[in-house]
């Protein structure tokens, strides 16, 4: 009888662990940058409250929502490819199947969250830009 699954053994599970490790890696790089940012302007905003400042701190807020699932969905999938590991290990094919495709389920929930946050990310960056873009005094030269 043919089965539909391919063959899972031990590596297979193994093979997403350094992929995973590097992205929870960067994952926390990126929340380590938006908390400096955060604490950066929260200083700022205590001195000069304006809307701009508030707008940026909110972006920030969801990007760390944001992040914070990304590394909760890595996590998941890298404790649910230990958990198929100790499935095969055990013997129990089926369900070290659907565990496998529940932990491959949340990897691409991570990076697709990731791709959102990244999304967002730019999003302010070109505000800030558009900002300076502005203020540049050649543009205002040329008018």
């Amino acid at each position: 009888m043919k089965t539909i699954f391919a063959d899972l053994n031990l590596t297979t599970p193994a093979l997403l662990f350094p992929a995973i490790s590097l992205l929870l890696l960067a994952y926390t790089n990126r929340f380590l940058a938006v908390a400096s940012l955060i604490r950066k302007l929260h200083e700022e905003y205590k001195e000069d409250p304006n809307a701009i400042i508030w707008d940026q701190i909110k972006n920030l807020r969801l990007r760390v929502n944001l992040i914070r699932f990304m590394q909760g969905f890595g996590v998941s999938s890298l404790l649910l490819c230990v958990l198929t590991m100790f499935l095969i290990f055990t013997g129990q094919t089926t369900a070290s199947y659907l565990v496998f495709g529940l932990s491959l389920i949340l990897l691409i929930g991570s990076l697709g969250i990731s791709v959102l946050e990244i999304q967002i990310s730019v999003k302010a960056l070109n505000i800030q830009l558009s900002e300076l873009e502005d203020l540049n005094p050649e543009k205002k030269l040329k008018q």
